[in-house]
C-alpha cells in the first residue's frame, strides 16, 4: 500500500522543498498513512516536521494544546473539525502547512456515532484552506483507511499544485 502512495507523496514533497516549506499531519481514521506515506520519501525532514494519531480525546488534548471551548458544537468527522486540527497541528509544529483527517474507518461502533465509511480531510497553508469530505458507505475498515489517505494526499497534491512553486 505504502509503493501506492509513495509516488503523490513524492510530488507533494518536491512541491514543498521547491517552496521552502514544511508540513505537520493529524491522522485520524488514518491511522497514521499520511505520514508514513510522506515518510517514504528520502530526505523527509526538509518537508515534513511531524505530527500524531489523533485517536482519542486524550490525544487530541496533547497534540493540539487547544481549549476545551474551542471544539464547542464541533463533532468528528466534519469540515469544521479538520479545518480546526489542521490549523491547529500546524501553529503546534511550526509549519506552514497542516493537514488532518478526522472519520470514521468502521469495523466497531464510533463512540460519538459517526457512521462507518465517512472522513472529513483539511489542508491548510499560506492563505489556503481546503477540505474534502469521502463517503465510501462501508463498513471495510482497511479499505477504508486506504482510501482515506489516497482522498487525503490527492487533496494535498491538488492543492500545492494550485499554490504553485516558490513562495
Amino acid at each position: 500500500m505504502l509503493n501506492e502512495f509513495h509516488p503523490i507523496a513524492a510530488r507533494i514533497a518536491e512541491a514543498l522543498k521547491a517552496r521552502g516549506e514544511k508540513i505537520a499531519v493529524a491522522d485520524g481514521s488514518t491511522g497514521g498513512l499520511i505520514a508514513a506515506a510522506l515518510l517514504t520519501v528520502p530526505g523527509a525532514l526538509q518537508f515534513y516536521v511531524g505530527g500524531g494519531i489523533v485517536y482519542s480525546l486524550r490525544a487530541r488534548d496533547v497534540l493540539f494544546d487547544l481549549p476545551r471551548d474551542a471544539y464547542a458544537g464541533m463533532r468528528s468527522a466534519t469540515s469544521e473539525y479538520a479545518v480546526l486540527q489542521a490549523r491547529a497541528i500546524r501553529d503546534r509544529f511550526g509549519a506552514e502547512w497542516g493537514i488532518a483527517e478526522t472519520g470514521s474507518a468502521g469495523g466497531s461502533a464510533h463512540p460519538l456515532g459517526v457512521a462507518s465509511g465517512i472522513s472529513a480531510c483539511a489542508v491548510v497553508g499560506p492563505g489556503v484552506e481546503q477540505v474534502r469530505v469521502t463517503e465510501t458507505a462501508s463498513d471495510d475498515r482497511i479499505g477504508n483507511m486506504v482510501t482515506f489517505t489516497r482522498a487525503a494526499l490527492s487533496l494535498l497534491d491538488g492543492v500545492l499544485a494550485q499554490a504553485g512553486g516558490q513562495k
